[in-house]
């Protein structure tokens, strides 16, 4: 049973409080503002703003958007960097009942034009507003300081639990990015369950630099701050120096990062003074179990590592009280089921009142998402071991075939990194006429340099023959999206395009 189940409701469907489970995600963040109006919500480079001065502002934001002819059901594009403007854009247009479609502030031009193609959003708030005329879209475009006429807005927070809130696209790791439609009752769920088991309470302060436009900065990170009642430090990117000093500046109890961030912040000198903080939060690609168990032999803190997707918010977590165990995204949430296809192995399957209903505008993608009894398919291959702790493993459809033989680029990853020599690394199969594919692995070297020859019998004491490199290849870095995750699809290609695949870089075994 989850070290929780003393503390929260058991996971089934019912497990949700009534009184957030029946209006606007908006709604329950409503509450925070009428009953303290003066304490602290958002802090950017501009200062504190108060809860009271938040609801003032987005009652303005939605008079203005309201006044320029948006309604319920509208899509909104939102492209910024991570500021108090851009949460007051974001949560007026929920409040007035619009759909939000956050959208990586990275995207080209072609990337931005099939958002906008496939959403087609009424109105586009942007950082530069030069970046829509690139994609050849005809869209309205403001600035998250909303330059629009004054109006009065109509009665807020009024969406129903089903209406959708958000229109994010999927990262595009494994093929062309989809609309996922989140309901308002979808992101009170994910957000509900992590303040529940992390126990967030107002009294806790977060240091919050990811991005606005993915799930983990936008649906845990401020939509959790808004349900908990707590306050938030937003950053517009991240800094080592940065956040330790918000960290003591700001007497934050929280952080929320990348593994990538987590790397960073193990390298510094004052990587201490992570201990200051209640809670450390890993997610969005997996924690090496070595770089989790330095940070806590560093700082104190054993970090919370947990599993989440766009198309369902959190779904597993480590325990706040219990065992954190390296390697591991832990037990699943309060409120969410989880099984795998093959007993105590195989693909993540979900259900839950987190998980959405399916694909925008893509009945085949959704006949493909769902099993004929209605549960979500990750993608994500997982191990549970016997007190119920899930280990990730790898993508379904980044599995490795050699010679008949399945074998999963985490597990390659980790030993890899094992090795005093390898800062990172990632796995891939590559074609070969005889096994089919071969496992091949790129390497960043570690900062005295890296010796490739002694890889392979470096992993030959830790992985079967079958699972073990042939190829290895030497690389500066790798190629990640916003949030940290590699690209595997497009490792090969963006190798090649450096000059890897001869001479001393490359290794055959």
């Amino acid at each position: 049973m989850p070290p929780w189940d003393a503390h929260l409701p058991s996971p089934d469907h019912d497990w949700l409080p009534a009184r957030l489970a029946a209006g606007a995600a908006t709604a329950a963040w409503a509450r925070h503002w009428a009953v303290d109006p003066d304490r602290p919500l958002l802090h950017d480079a501009h200062g504190w703003t108060t809860w009271g001065e938040f609801d003032a502002a987005t009652r303005t934001a939605a008079g203005r958007l309201h006044g320029a002819g948006l309604r319920s059901g509208n899509r909104v594009l939102l492209s910024a960097r991570c500021s108090v403007d851009v949460a007051v854009v974001h949560v007026a247009a929920l409040r007035l009942g619009l759909i939000v479609v956050p959208t990586h502030t990275g995207y080209t031009a072609h990337e931005l034009a099939h958002v906008v193609a496939a959403a087609e959003p009424s109105l586009a708030v942007l950082d530069d507003r030069e970046r829509m005329a690139a994609a050849g879209a005809t869209v309205a475009v403001t600035t998250p300081a909303l330059d629009l006429r004054d109006a009065e807005p109509p009665e807020l927070d009024q969406a129903e639990p089903s209406a959708i809130a958000l229109l994010p696209f999927t990262s595009g790791t494994t093929g062309r990015p989809k609309g996922v439609p989140l309901s308002h009752a979808n992101l009170t769920a994910g957000a509900a369950a992590v303040v529940a088991a992390w126990r967030w309470s107002p009294s806790d302060r977060l240091v919050l630099c990811l991005p606005l436009f993915h799930m983990h900065g936008l649906g845990v990170g401020l939509h959790g701050t808004l349900l908990a009642g707590g306050s938030a430090v937003l950053m517009p990117s991240f800094g080592v120096d940065e956040v330790l000093d918000a960290v003591a500046d700001q007497d934050a109890t929280l952080f929320f990062g990348v593994p990538t961030m987590f790397q960073r912040l193990a390298a510094s000198p004052r990587v201490a003074e992570l201990g200051a903080l209640r809670l450390c939060v890993s997610g969005s690609a997996p924690l090496p179990a070595e770089l989790h168990q330095r940070l806590e032999a560093e700082t104190g803190q054993r970090v919370l590592e947990r599993y989440g997707m766009t198309e369902t918010v959190m779904n597993i977590s480590n325990p706040y009280e219990g065992e954190r165990r390296a390697g591991s995204v832990g037990l699943p949430l309060p409120g969410v089921e989880v099984r795998l296809t093959d007993g105590d192995t195989g693909e993540i399957e979900l259900r839950g009142p987190n998980v959405f209903a399916g694909y925008w505008d893509d009945p085949a993608a959704t006949a493909a998402a769902f099993t004929a009894d209605g549960w979500f398919r990750t993608g994500d291959i997982a191990e549970r071991d016997p007190d119920g702790y899930h280990r990730i493993v790898g993508r379904a459809k980044e599995l490795i075939i050699s010679g008949g033989y399945n074998i999963f680029p985490r597990e390659v990853e980790d030993a890899l990194r094992l090795h005093d020599d390898v800062a990172d690394c990632a796995v891939v199969g590559t074609p070969d006429t005889e096994w089919g594919e071969i496992v091949t692995a790129f390497v960043v070297p570690a900062e005295g340099g890296c010796r490739l020859q002694e890889l392979g019998g470096f992993v030959a004491t830790r992985l079967a023959s079958y699972k073990r490199p042939r190829r290895f290849h030497l690389v500066a870095d790798l190629p990640r999206n916003a949030l940290g995750k590699v690209v595997r699809p497009e490792l090969e290609a963006w190798a090649r395009d450096r000059g890897v695949g001869a001479g001393e870089d490359t290794f055959v075994s």
